[in-house]
Protein backbone atom coordinates (compact mmCIF):
# COMPACT_ATOMS: atom_id res chain seq x y z
CA UNK A 1 0.00 0.00 0.00
CA UNK A 2 1.76 3.05 -0.95
CA UNK A 3 1.77 6.39 1.25
CA UNK A 4 -1.24 8.15 -1.61
CA UNK A 5 -3.26 5.15 -1.03
CA UNK A 6 -3.30 5.33 3.01
CA UNK A 7 -6.80 7.08 4.08
CA UNK A 8 -5.39 8.19 8.01
CA UNK A 9 -1.88 8.64 8.08
CA UNK A 10 -0.38 11.68 6.64
CA UNK A 11 3.74 12.66 6.27
CA UNK A 12 3.42 12.45 9.85
CA UNK A 13 1.22 10.58 11.33
CA UNK A 14 -2.60 10.75 11.69
CA UNK A 15 -3.86 14.68 12.32
CA UNK A 16 -7.49 16.14 12.01
CA UNK A 17 -9.97 18.17 13.93
CA UNK A 18 -10.18 17.07 17.35
CA UNK A 19 -13.32 15.30 18.23
CA UNK A 20 -14.06 15.19 14.08
CA UNK A 21 -13.27 11.90 12.58
CA UNK A 22 -10.63 10.04 12.45
CA UNK A 23 -10.19 11.72 16.17
CA UNK A 24 -12.66 10.26 18.03
CA UNK A 25 -12.51 8.26 21.03
CA UNK A 26 -13.84 5.07 19.16
CA UNK A 27 -11.31 5.05 16.19
CA UNK A 28 -8.43 6.37 18.59
CA UNK A 29 -8.95 2.86 20.79
CA UNK A 30 -8.78 1.04 17.54
CA UNK A 31 -5.90 2.88 16.56
CA UNK A 32 -3.87 1.72 19.49
CA UNK A 33 -5.78 -1.59 19.57
CA UNK A 34 -4.35 -1.90 15.86
CA UNK A 35 -0.96 -0.19 16.61
CA UNK A 36 -0.18 -3.07 19.28
CA UNK A 37 -0.99 -5.83 17.39
CA UNK A 38 1.25 -4.82 14.80
CA UNK A 39 4.49 -4.06 17.18
CA UNK A 40 3.46 -7.05 19.54
CA UNK A 41 3.70 -9.46 16.07
CA UNK A 42 7.26 -8.23 15.64
CA UNK A 43 8.36 -8.52 19.01
CA UNK A 44 11.59 -10.74 19.31
CA UNK A 45 11.81 -10.11 23.66
CA UNK A 46 8.88 -11.69 24.65
CA UNK A 47 10.86 -11.56 28.77
CA UNK A 48 9.54 -8.24 30.00
CA UNK A 49 6.42 -7.18 30.13
CA UNK A 50 5.35 -4.71 27.15
CA UNK A 51 5.41 -1.04 27.64
CA UNK A 52 4.33 2.05 26.26
CA UNK A 53 5.01 5.48 26.50
CA UNK A 54 2.62 7.90 25.57
CA UNK A 55 3.35 11.70 25.15
CA UNK A 56 1.71 15.33 24.60
CA UNK A 57 1.36 18.60 23.88
CA UNK A 58 -0.77 20.98 25.94
CA UNK A 59 -4.11 21.30 23.59
CA UNK A 60 -7.20 20.44 25.80
CA UNK A 61 -7.83 17.67 23.24
CA UNK A 62 -4.66 15.92 24.29
CA UNK A 63 -6.79 14.16 27.33
CA UNK A 64 -9.02 12.70 25.39
CA UNK A 65 -7.00 11.50 23.09
CA UNK A 66 -4.73 9.96 25.64
CA UNK A 67 -7.29 8.06 27.35
CA UNK A 68 -8.45 6.42 24.15
CA UNK A 69 -5.56 5.16 22.97
CA UNK A 70 -4.28 4.18 26.11
CA UNK A 71 -7.85 2.43 26.50
CA UNK A 72 -6.91 0.90 22.99
CA UNK A 73 -3.06 -0.22 24.01
CA UNK A 74 -4.00 -1.80 27.77
CA UNK A 75 -7.07 -4.26 26.26
CA UNK A 76 -3.84 -5.38 24.29
CA UNK A 77 -1.88 -6.60 27.44
CA UNK A 78 0.72 -3.37 27.15
CA UNK A 79 1.46 -1.71 30.20
CA UNK A 80 1.47 2.94 29.52
CA UNK A 81 3.82 4.61 30.97
CA UNK A 82 2.48 8.38 30.86
CA UNK A 83 5.21 10.64 30.27
CA UNK A 84 2.71 14.11 30.44
CA UNK A 85 3.39 17.41 28.53
CA UNK A 86 7.09 17.19 26.99
CA UNK A 87 8.57 17.57 23.65
CA UNK A 88 8.27 15.14 20.67
CA UNK A 89 12.24 14.90 20.73
CA UNK A 90 11.60 13.31 24.74
CA UNK A 91 9.27 10.74 23.71
CA UNK A 92 11.42 9.40 21.07
CA UNK A 93 14.55 9.63 23.54
CA UNK A 94 12.47 8.05 26.53
CA UNK A 95 10.98 5.54 24.24
CA UNK A 96 14.49 4.26 23.47
CA UNK A 97 15.74 5.08 27.14
CA UNK A 98 13.08 2.82 28.82
CA UNK A 99 13.09 -0.14 26.29
CA UNK A 100 9.37 0.32 25.29
CA UNK A 101 7.77 -1.38 22.32
CA UNK A 102 6.88 1.71 20.96
CA UNK A 103 6.18 5.50 21.73
CA UNK A 104 3.54 7.78 21.09
CA UNK A 105 3.14 11.78 20.71
CA UNK A 106 -0.26 13.48 20.80
CA UNK A 107 0.12 16.82 19.07
CA UNK A 108 -0.39 18.12 15.96
CA UNK A 109 3.06 20.65 15.84
CA UNK A 110 2.19 24.38 14.56
CA UNK A 111 -1.38 23.66 13.60
CA UNK A 112 -3.85 25.61 16.18
CA UNK A 113 -5.37 24.02 18.89
CA UNK A 114 -8.64 22.66 17.87
CA UNK A 115 -6.32 20.61 15.60
CA UNK A 116 -4.40 17.47 17.11
CA UNK A 117 -2.80 14.45 15.74
CA UNK A 118 -1.35 11.14 16.87
CA UNK A 119 2.32 9.96 15.79
CA UNK A 120 4.34 7.04 16.67
CA UNK A 121 8.03 6.12 17.43
CA UNK A 122 9.33 2.71 17.03
CA UNK A 123 11.78 1.00 19.78
CA UNK A 124 15.01 3.25 18.74
CA UNK A 125 13.16 6.31 18.91
CA UNK A 126 12.77 6.71 15.09
CA UNK A 127 8.98 6.66 13.04
CA UNK A 128 7.66 4.42 11.67
CA UNK A 129 8.21 3.49 8.09
CA UNK A 130 5.06 3.83 5.42
CA UNK A 131 4.83 -0.22 5.99
CA UNK A 132 4.34 -0.01 9.35
CA UNK A 133 1.71 2.47 8.97
CA UNK A 134 -0.03 0.97 6.39
CA UNK A 135 -0.45 -2.55 8.47
CA UNK A 136 -1.67 -0.82 11.27
CA UNK A 137 -4.35 0.98 8.73
CA UNK A 138 -5.21 -2.02 7.74
CA UNK A 139 -6.03 -3.67 11.20
CA UNK A 140 -8.32 -0.79 11.67
CA UNK A 141 -10.02 -1.59 8.44
CA UNK A 142 -10.57 -4.66 8.81
CA UNK A 143 -9.71 -5.62 12.40
CA UNK A 144 -9.52 -9.21 14.12
CA UNK A 145 -12.05 -10.75 16.44
CA UNK A 146 -11.89 -9.12 19.71
CA UNK A 147 -9.75 -11.37 22.01
CA UNK A 148 -12.18 -13.02 25.45
CA UNK A 149 -10.16 -12.65 28.36
CA UNK A 150 -5.83 -12.28 28.47
CA UNK A 151 -3.75 -10.01 29.58
CA UNK A 152 -4.74 -6.29 30.13
CA UNK A 153 -2.03 -3.57 30.95
CA UNK A 154 -2.54 -1.22 33.48
CA UNK A 155 -1.65 2.62 33.08
CA UNK A 156 0.98 4.90 35.30
CA UNK A 157 2.52 8.05 35.06
CA UNK A 158 6.09 7.95 33.91
CA UNK A 159 7.85 9.90 37.00
CA UNK A 160 10.31 12.55 36.22
CA UNK A 161 10.10 12.18 32.58
CA UNK A 162 10.98 15.55 31.69
CA UNK A 163 13.80 15.68 33.84
CA UNK A 164 15.07 13.13 32.75
CA UNK A 165 14.69 15.07 29.23
CA UNK A 166 16.36 18.14 30.13
CA UNK A 167 18.88 15.87 31.90
CA UNK A 168 19.71 14.12 28.46
CA UNK A 169 19.78 17.33 26.48
CA UNK A 170 22.18 18.78 28.91
CA UNK A 171 24.90 15.87 29.16
CA UNK A 172 24.57 16.04 25.31
CA UNK A 173 26.61 19.43 24.74
CA UNK A 174 29.55 17.76 27.04
CA UNK A 175 31.41 18.29 30.13
CA UNK A 176 31.04 22.08 29.67
CA UNK A 177 27.32 22.28 31.17
CA UNK A 178 28.17 26.27 31.65
CA UNK A 179 28.56 26.91 27.83
CA UNK A 180 25.86 29.33 27.38
CA UNK A 181 27.26 31.63 30.07
CA UNK A 182 26.73 34.99 29.47
CA UNK A 183 24.13 35.09 27.16
CA UNK A 184 20.65 36.35 26.96
CA UNK A 185 18.58 34.33 25.22
CA UNK A 186 15.11 35.55 24.25
CA UNK A 187 12.25 32.49 23.99
CA UNK A 188 9.18 32.03 22.79
CA UNK A 189 7.93 29.12 23.54
CA UNK A 190 4.73 28.63 21.45
CA UNK A 191 2.52 28.05 24.70
CA UNK A 192 3.33 24.72 23.74
CA UNK A 193 4.95 21.25 24.94
CA UNK A 194 8.51 22.83 25.46
CA UNK A 195 7.17 26.09 27.58
CA UNK A 196 9.35 23.90 30.69
CA UNK A 197 11.91 22.08 29.38
CA UNK A 198 13.42 24.50 27.08
CA UNK A 199 13.54 27.10 29.62
CA UNK A 200 15.21 24.79 32.33
CA UNK A 201 17.24 23.68 29.48
CA UNK A 202 19.03 26.79 28.89
CA UNK A 203 19.38 28.11 32.02
CA UNK A 204 21.36 24.93 33.36
CA UNK A 205 23.18 25.62 30.55
CA UNK A 206 24.35 29.08 31.89
CA UNK A 207 22.33 31.31 30.26
CA UNK A 208 20.07 34.18 30.83
CA UNK A 209 16.50 33.39 30.08
CA UNK A 210 13.95 35.55 29.11
CA UNK A 211 10.44 33.45 28.35
CA UNK A 212 7.51 34.75 26.54
CA UNK A 213 4.90 32.70 25.25
CA UNK A 214 5.27 29.94 28.20
CA UNK A 215 1.61 29.44 30.14
CA UNK A 216 -0.54 27.27 28.13
CA UNK A 217 -4.07 27.23 28.79
CA UNK A 218 -5.29 24.61 26.59
CA UNK A 219 -6.10 26.71 23.67
CA UNK A 220 -3.21 29.35 22.97
CA UNK A 221 -0.67 26.73 21.92
CA UNK A 222 0.78 28.24 18.65
CA UNK A 223 -1.79 31.42 18.88
CA UNK A 224 0.03 34.39 17.27
CA UNK A 225 3.08 32.82 18.48
CA UNK A 226 5.79 30.71 18.16
CA UNK A 227 8.46 29.78 14.82
CA UNK A 228 5.22 29.75 12.39
CA UNK A 229 5.19 34.38 13.61
CA UNK A 230 9.02 34.46 13.44
CA UNK A 231 8.10 38.74 13.93
CA UNK A 232 7.32 38.18 17.39
CA UNK A 233 10.58 36.57 18.72
CA UNK A 234 12.40 39.00 16.31
CA UNK A 235 10.88 41.87 18.16
CA UNK A 236 11.43 40.27 21.57
CA UNK A 237 14.94 40.25 20.66
CA UNK A 238 15.31 43.76 20.05
CA UNK A 239 13.29 44.89 23.10
CA UNK A 240 14.97 42.88 25.49
CA UNK A 241 18.32 43.29 24.00
CA UNK A 242 18.95 39.44 23.72
CA UNK A 243 21.82 38.09 22.50
CA UNK A 244 19.78 35.35 20.73
CA UNK A 245 16.33 34.65 19.88
CA UNK A 246 14.73 30.85 20.17
CA UNK A 247 11.18 30.09 18.80
CA UNK A 248 9.31 26.73 19.04
CA UNK A 249 6.18 25.35 18.01
CA UNK A 250 3.79 23.82 19.59
CA UNK A 251 5.52 20.07 20.01
CA UNK A 252 9.04 21.81 20.39
CA UNK A 253 10.68 19.29 17.62
CA UNK A 254 11.48 22.40 15.68
CA UNK A 255 13.29 25.66 16.30
CA UNK A 256 13.46 29.26 14.74
CA UNK A 257 16.58 31.27 15.97
CA UNK A 258 17.23 35.04 15.27
CA UNK A 259 20.36 37.04 15.54
CA UNK A 260 21.15 39.92 18.23
CA UNK A 261 19.52 42.36 15.48
CA UNK A 262 16.64 40.05 15.35
CA UNK A 263 17.47 38.04 12.04
CA UNK A 264 16.82 34.86 11.15
CA UNK A 265 17.93 34.78 7.82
Amino acid sequence: MSEQKRQFFGTDGIRAKANAFPLLPDFVVQLGQSAADAFLARRTDTRNWPIVIIGKDTRQSCDMLESAIAAGLTSRGIDVRLAGVVPTPAVAMLTKETGALFGVVISASHNPFDDNGIKFFCADGYKLDDALESEIERGILHPPPPPEGGPVGRISPLEGAAERYIDFVCRSVGEDRHILGGLRIALDAANGAGHHTSEAILRALGATVLPMHHHPSGININLDCGCTHPAVIESLVKQTGAHVGVSHDGDADRVLLCDETGSSN
